[in-house]
């Protein structure tokens, strides 16, 4: 099987024809772009910095900030601050999913049940309105 992906110096990160199913599907799931690619990044379990996600998902750092404030909203990512080992400048930080892919795609099922049972409650309620 070909991988035509993008690859990051950094722990050999790289998005392969699995990542890019994975945010592809969890854009059919409405999740949005940024998230959906970080959780890609982040899925092989090991701890990388932001600025690797940046190039390995082709995201800007803004998008992955916003995506890792909705993961740490959720507790599925950890963030830890190491400091650069050569000159000055802000410390790197560096992320790690805290929870098995397993338990965020539960998850998301649950929020997507619970939006359809809404949503369902809703068109009985017209029903009988009408």
């Amino acid at each position: 099987m070909a991988d035509n992906g993008l690859i990051s110096e950094e722990n050999n990160i790289k998005m392969g024809e699995v990542e890019y199913e994975m945010v592809e599907l969890l854009r059919r799931l409405n999740i949005n772009r940024p998230v959906a690619l970080t959780i890609a990044c982040l899925s092989k379990g090991e701890e990388i910095s932001s600025q690797c996600i940046e190039m390995v998902s082709g995201l800007r750092q803004p998008e992955v900030s916003i995506a890792m404030r909705y993961l740490r909203e959720n507790d599925w990512v950890d963030m830890r601050e190491e400091k650069k080992n050569q000159g000055k400048g802000r410390p790197v930080k560096l992320y790690k999913l805290t929870v098995q892919m397993d338990k965020i795609i539960d998850t998301i099922e649950e929020n997507i049940i619970a939006e359809s049972n809404t949503i369902f409650q809703n068109i009985e309620r017209l029903k009988h309105l009408s």
